[in-house]
Formats: structure tokens, C-alpha cells, sequence
């Protein structure tokens, strides 16, 4: 009979490092693993998600164990959502046995959309990443960041142009400091609602005629798709801060129009 392992094979990691010399974060980056995720309305999608998994290392441990954290991955069967990332971070530090730890989580997300005129069903894509972080002072915080893709149409083009107006697709990417959950579809929406127009996946040409027009009598500037989003985020009151940022990948320039605001509420 073989020997246990764990009798004669050394736990290099766990020796005493005489450097006295934390560590902020050390762990894993960039595992590709199969998830689910789960909106408010319990509904679950599959994905593939990048992971991120850290957590901080006292002063005097060698080094942490870095297949803890793809145990903790394997184990979990349960969808991405709120209370799961919190789960997943308070069980990774007890797990490395360490008094901090982050995770950034980055995926794909597809809503399903109906055109405004034909009805026609398709998805459409969003980049998702949530980072969050637990420690003793703090405890939970999650950001939610979400990249939506929109229609923008210039104001100044409009107004001095004889014939039309140039227009572009933008993306508007918002980050949510969530004091309690919100879905990735709300905030698709915030950012929607802040543009000249919805993006489709599939339009029909009534569809095509409906959104060409809804852009034109709705210009929006760069500015003016921040300053939107950011009187949404500022009166809601599940979030304690927020990051909005909005990119046009300007038609009549190689070069693209940004803007960003981003606001601590708490110290407003």
C-alpha cells in the first residue's frame, strides 16, 4: 500500500518567508471556465466567463495554493448572480485562509430584442465584467460593468447640414457600485434610453426606415449620452457610486469622440 502523499510530499507554500513582506494579490488570471448566470428574474443563460481570483498574502506565508482556486471553480454549480459572487469570495478567502480577497469575472451576455416595426426576434451581445472584493473593513463591494452598443447621431451635423446628418454606433459602458443587485437588462436599458437610438441584430427595412428617423430627431453628443446616464445612476439609490463612459467611432473621422463621469455618491 502506498504511503498518504501529504506524509512525505512537503507543502512548499505553507513554509515561513523570513522577508516580512505581504502580498496585495496573488492568485490566478485568465481561466476560461463554462458558467451560467442568472438575471433578477431568475432566468439563467449560458456563457463563457474569464476569471480573475486573488487574495492577499500575510508577511510571513511563503506562498498561497493556487489549485484552491480551481477547486473552489469546479465545485460551484450554482448561476452567477449577486449573492453567489459574494458566496464564492467569503469562501475563497476561508479556503486560502487569508483575510482579503478580489475577482474579476468577464463574459459575453445576450439579450433578445424585438424590432420597433416588424417584431422579428434576435440577440445582441453585451460585454459584461463584474470585479468584486470582500476585506475586513469594507467587507462585500461588487461592481457590475456592462458595455452596451448604441445608435448616436450628431446635433451640430444635423443643424448645419442641408442633407441629413452623420451618424455612428457607440458604446456606452457603465460600472455600477451596487449596494444591493441589479440586472444586466436595467442596465442595458439606462444606456439605451440615454442614446439616439437602440441597435438590433436583425431589421426589417420598415425597421431600418423607423430607427434611421429615430436617430435623426433624437441627436445626441458624446456629452450629452454621459450626462444622461449619469442623472439616471445619481437617483438611484442601490448604487453608492458609478462609472459611465461613452465612445463614438465617429463616421467622418479615424478617430473616436469620449467622454466619462464618474461620481463617489457617498460624498456628494
Amino acid at each position: 500500500m502506498l504511503a498518504d502523499p501529504s506524509v512525505w510530499l512537503p507543502d512548499v507554500q505553507a513554509f515561513a518567508d523570513s522577508r516580512a513582506i505581504a502580498i496585495d494579490s496573488v492568485g490566478i488570471k485568465g481561466i476560461k471556465f463554462p458558467i451560467t448566470v442568472r438575471a433578477l428574474d431568475g432566468r439563467t443563460q449560458p456563457s463563457i466567463a474569464e476569471f480573475d481570483m486573488y487574495v492577499g498574502l500575510a508577511s510571513d506565508v511563503k506562498g498561497t495554493h493556487m489549485s484552491r482556486f480551481i477547486e473552489l471553480l469546479e465545485s460551484r454549480t450554482d448561476a452567477i448572480d449577486y449573492s453567489m459572487v459574494r458566496r464564492l469570495l467569503i469562501d475563497m478567502v476561508d479556503r486560502l485562509g487569508a483575510q482579503t480577497g478580489e475577482v474579476e469575472i468577464r463574459f459575453p451576455y445576450f439579450i433578445r430584442k424585438l424590432a420597433p416595426v416588424s417584431r422579428v426576434e434576435s440577440s445582441l451581445d453585451h460585454l459584461v465584467k463584474i470585479h468584486a472584493r470582500i476585506d475586513p473593513v469594507d467587507g462585500f463591494r461588487m461592481n457590475l460593468q456592462v458595455t452596451a452598443a448604441v445608435t448616436s447621431l450628431c446635433p451640430c451635423s444635423k443643424q448645419i447640414s442641408k442633407y441629413g446628418a452623420h451618424n455612428q454606433r457607440s458604446h456606452i459602458t457603465i460600472g455600477a457600485d451596487l449596494l444591493e443587485p441589479i440586472s444586466i437588462e436595467e442596465i442595458v436599458s439606462i444606456a439605451e434610453r440615454a442614446a439616439s437610438c437602440e441597435i438590433f441584430g436583425l431589421l426589417k427595412r420598415a425597421d431600418e426606415k423607423f430607427v434611421t428617423e429615430r436617430a435623426y430627431e433624437n441627436p445626441k453628443f458624446v456629452e450629452d449620452l454621459v450626462r444622461d446616464v449619469a442623472a439616471t445612476l445619481n437617483a438611484d439609490s442601490r448604487l453608492h457610486g458609478f462609472t459611465v463612459q461613452a465612445e463614438n467611432f465617429e463616421s467622418i473621422h479615424n478617430h473616436s469622440a469620449y467622454a466619462r463621469i464618474t461620481r463617489d455618491k457617498s460624498k456628494n
